[in-house]
């Protein structure tokens, strides 16, 4: 299996910083792309930032400008500075990889169990 493993979350108050760390680990092959996803409660998941393969990198409208994503290829790792936050960035954040377990399976979808982050006064 592929393994994701998040850190880095926390309680910041509006304007601050943050950096979320995801880490991969288990059965890879390859990997495709990483990226990050976020869920408030009662809300729909949604995608944050991902980075493919080349380094070409997406961010969603309402985080561009103040988060960047960079990844890390030879130690499968992904990061996400998050800048001038706002009390609406707040919820779980999830890692997520597309990536093969091996030359025989398929390319599927892996998910982090998530972080929390809490933006607040």
């Amino acid at each position: 299996q592929v393994r994701l493993v998040e850190s880095g979350g926390g309680l910041v108050r509006p304007g601050g910083s943050l950096t979320l760390s995801c880490a991969a680990s288990g059965n890879i092959f390859s990997i495709s792309t990483m990226g990050w996803y976020r869920q408030a409660p009662g809300q729909q998941r949604e995608l944050v930032a991902t980075v493919f393969s080349g380094d070409n990198t997406k961010y969603a409208d309402s985080v561009t400008g103040r988060f960047t994503i960079s990844r890390d290829n030879a130690k499968n790792t992904v990061h996400l500075q998050m800048n001038s936050l706002k009390p609406e960035d707040t919820g779980v954040y999830y890692c997520k990889t597309v990536a093969r377990a091996g030359p025989t399976i398929s390319t599927m979808a892996y998910w982090g169990q998530g972080t929390q982050v809490t933006v607040s006064s």
